[in-house]
Parts: C-alpha cells; structure tokens; sequence
C-alpha cells in the first residue's frame, strides 16, 4: 500500500533543480517540512526525509536506496566531480548527521551528530556510533561498531544489536505513515 501524498501547505517548496539536473523522488517517499533537495539526487521507494534535512546533489549524485530514514537536521553532500554520495537499503541516519561524498551500505545506523567524509564506506549491518568523525577513505568493517574522533573499531556487534537495524527502518515507516496521516487529517480539517 502506498503512502498518501501529503499536499502542498504554505507553497513550500522542497525540490530544487541544479543546472539541467532534478530529484527523482518515488511518490511514496515522505519528504517533511523544511527539506530541500537539490540536483541529481533518486531516492526509492519508503524512504524518508525528515525535518530541515539537506540533500545537496549539485557537484556530484546522491542516491538514496529503500526504506531508508535520513532524521532531523542532516546534512547531505558530495565533492564535484570525485566523490558521490551513496546509500543503500534500510539504512538509519540519526539527527544532525553530517554524510559527504561517502558510501554507506545496506542495513547499517549512523548516530546522531556524527561526520562520515569523503571516500568513507560504511559496510552492512554496522554502527557508527553518535558524535563520531569518520575520517576519509575509512572502512567501517561489516558487523562493528566504530567511535571516537577520528572513528576506531571498538567491537564485534550482536546479533541482536544488527537486528536492530531492520527494526529501525520499519520503525521509521510507521512513524512515516503516523506523521502523513496526521497532516493529511489537518488539512483536511483546516479545509472543512
């Protein structure tokens, strides 16, 4: 079932084009108030942009893979022309979450206020933990966690703490479809 498109409140807009380059956003994608994407920047279906989020595809592309949560405040860039900005399936990124030019994989939770730079790849089912600077061209090993400033290893992660990452991400669909059928029911009333 797809997600009910929330309609257009106070005229703001939230897609910019860069050039001849403009998102690609699936319909059931939830994009909340204060978000602005601009440039070359897909993002599938489920996924969700949530407030005063910046998604910068200008200088380079950025994608966005499935059921993904890009929370409060994050900031979301790229470096013209050499490093694109890719991420992938279920994937958690925390409030305030700075993400540049840097890859991050399928089922993977970046906390909040942490840095991932240039180069960076983020593998599956890992953690980097909130406030962490993860340096460029670092690797964040399957299955671990990673803090500190710069980023280190610091542990094998449970099964039970990967498991939380696709807990996460269906999470984060429900609160898309509580927040859409919340606003859809404002408007609705504020037009009655």
């Amino acid at each position: 079932m797809e997600t009910p498109k929330i309609q257009l409140v106070d005229n703001e807009i939230k897609l910019f084009p860069y050039g001849d380059l403009f998102p690609k956003i699936h319909p059931t994608v939830f994009l909340a108030s204060g978000v602005k994407i601009i440039g070359d920047v897909k993002i599938e279906e489920y996924s969700s942009i949530w407030y005063n989020s910046v998604v910068r595809g200008d200088v380079h592309y950025i994608r966005i893979g499935s059921y993904t949560n890009i929370q409060d405040c994050s900031m979301l860039h790229v470096t013209n022309g050499k490093f694109p900005l890719n991420i992938g399936n279920k994937v958690t990124v925390g409030h305030s979450v700075t993400l540049h030019g840097c890859t991050l994989k399928d089922l993977c939770l970046i906390g909040m206020g942490a840095v991932v730079l240039d180069g960076a790849i983020v593998e599956e089912c890992s953690l980097v933990a909130a406030g962490s600077v993860i340096r460029p061209g670092f690797v964040v090993p399957s299955g671990t966690l990673v803090a500190g400033v710069p980023g280190k290893v610091i542990r094998e992660l449970t099964e039970k703490e990967m498991a939380e990452f696709e807990i996460s991400a269906h999470r984060y669909k429900k609160y898309t479809d509580i927040t859409v059928d919340s606003l859809n029911k404002m408007v609705k009333k504020s037009n009655t």
